[in-house]
């Protein structure tokens, strides 16, 4: 039987996330750049590079530290301080001068991380004293091995949870959108989650009940700060990247979806692995009631098609956007995709960041 076409329109009309109105259903994921500038801020650099890829119905921004304690990699900005803001109101400015919406993702590494990439004394912590079975690119010494972290006490751990609030705020303060807590890819709130790096025995450890509080604290804090209406959760259920174990993702993960849907988030936004065991996103489909942004490895084709299908309510690309500033404009004009240069991807300065042109005029 011939193969009903794909509705590639769909892409481009209007979806309300939470609070969110996106003028087209693309998102663009975020991808850390390592660009931050003095003080971990964003600089006039990250301002042009969120500027030129506003015509997506929504950015998300590389993950940024709610406080040092939270920063792993080198050069990654931060959402703590009068500088950084500065920096990001800059970003919020270019963004919608061209008519788009961006929200931070805030990303604390936990225990993945080095001092090297620290300016202060700020401590490595985590839920428990697990090191990373891992290594960590520096700027002063390349590739080391990631540092052991302090386990958080209980009232510390009260503290970090306030951290992402004010982070929040200090995002709508900066003009941004709203802000995406970043839950998965082995930090914090996954060492949290996860039955191998979290061996704590209060209230936050024990049976993934306990594992998922951190996660929901966070969440409530961040949505009684500014809104639910204005915050996105990111997950892989059953993602081993950073040395990351749960020993039953489904269980975890499907209360964790249960809880989270009755907050009335903006979003979830899932990066859809497909394991031997289970699909993740069959797990959401199951436990989520909210929005959801699809997103690993999409094409064009094959997010027109989740969305026919009913699989996501948005769907986001990463490094499509990395060398395809107009990227919508290139799928909607069936303008093939550009490369990017791999070699670029987190070194400093303009080169493979803002230097990609658009498509020739005319195509």
């Amino acid at each position: 039987m011939p193969q009903t076409p794909i509705d590639m329109d769909r892409l481009f009309e209007p979806v309300e996330l939470g609070a969110l109105k996106l003028r087209n259903h693309i998102v663009m994921s975020p991808m850390t750049r390592s660009r931050a500038g003095s003080g971990d801020a964003p600089t006039d650099l990250h301002a042009e590079y969120y500027g030129q890829r506003a015509s997506a119905g929504l950015i998300v921004t590389e993950g940024s530290q709610p406080s040092p304690a939270g920063k792993g990699y080198c050069r990654m900005p931060g959402i703590y301080s009068p500088e950084q803001m500065s920096g990001w109101r800059k970003v919020a400015d270019a963004v919608h001068r061209e008519g788009g919406l961006v929200v931070a993702q805030i990303m604390h590494c936990g225990r993945i991380a080095s001092r090297l990439n620290k300016d202060d004394d700020s401590e490595i912590v985590a839920p428990s004293a697990v090191r990373a079975n891992a290594k960590i690119f520096t700027d002063t010494a390349g590739l080391v091995d990631i540092d052991e972290p302090r386990a958080l006490s209980t009232e510390e751990v009260s503290d970090v949870v306030d951290e992402y609030r004010r982070a929040a705020l200090n995002a709508r303060e900066a003009g941004l959108d709203g802000v995406e807590l970043h839950a998965s890819s082995g930090y914090l709130p996954m060492q949290f989650l996860s039955s191998n790096t979290n061996l704590r025995t209060d209230r936050y450890g024990g049976g993934a009940a306990n594992r998922i509080r951190f996660v929901i604290e966070v969440l409530e804090a961040m949505g009684g700060a500014i809104g639910f209406d204005r915050v996105g959760l990111r997950i892989c259920p059953g993602l081993d990247y950073n040395d990351i174990h749960d020993a039953d993702p489904a269980e975890t993960y499907g209360l964790l979806l249960d809880e989270a849907s009755r907050l009335g988030l903006a979003y979830l936004h899932l990066v859809h692995r497909a394991f031997p065991d289970f699909d993740n996103l069959d797990l959401v489909k199951t436990h989520w009631t909210g929005k959801l942004i699809l997103n690993n490895e999409l094409t064009p084709e094959s997010a027109a098609a989740a969305l026919a299908a009913g699989d996501a309510d948005a769907v986001s690309f990463g490094r499509a956007f990395i060398g395809n500033p107009d990227l919508v404009a290139r799928i909607r004009n069936g303008i093939e995709l550009a490369g990017y240069d791999r070699s670029r991807v987190y070194t400093p300065g303009p080169e493979g960041y803002t230097d990609y042109p658009n498509a020739p005029t005319g195509q």
